[in-house]
């Protein structure tokens, strides 16, 4: 059993490529530093995409997460980076995070970042009775 963390974000084949479906990912226990105080700061990462060929593997994913527990960075540019390394390795079609932080001194902050594939559509909305 692995007990460290790692910036290794592994991936699995899509097992239905020809379809756009969206998978949905809650990580509450998401910590790092603030960098002025170094202080833990504490979020909850929502990530939602829609794979393309590679859909990023669990585990690998919970290890990328603890690695950012000693580090110290500002919210907006770790949510970056996060996408960035998230796009990076699955190459999906759309995707989206969102930090949302918890309160520090009566602020909360949420960021949201977004990557979409050129040319990729988003497929209508489909609303039932």
């Amino acid at each position: 059993m692995t007990t460290q963390p790692s910036k290794t974000l592994e991936t699995f084949d899509n097992p239905q490529r020809d379809r756009d479906f969206t998978i949905r990912i809650d990580m509450p226990e998401f910590t790092c530093l603030c960098p002025k105080t170094g202080q833990p700061d504490f979020a909850t990462l929502h990530l939602e995409y829609v794979p393309d060929e590679k859909c990023v593997e669990l585990k690998s994913l919970k290890l990328y997460v603890w690695s950012y527990r000693d580090e110290g960075a500002f919210h907006e540019a770790i949510t970056n980076r996060i996408l960035d390394d998230l796009v990076a390795a699955t190459q999906p079609r759309f995707m989206r995070l969102t930090a949302r932080f918890n309160v520090r001194g009566g602020v909360y902050t949420a960021v949201v970042a977004e990557h979409r594939k050129p040319g990729w559509q988003p497929p209508a909305v489909v609303q039932l009775p």
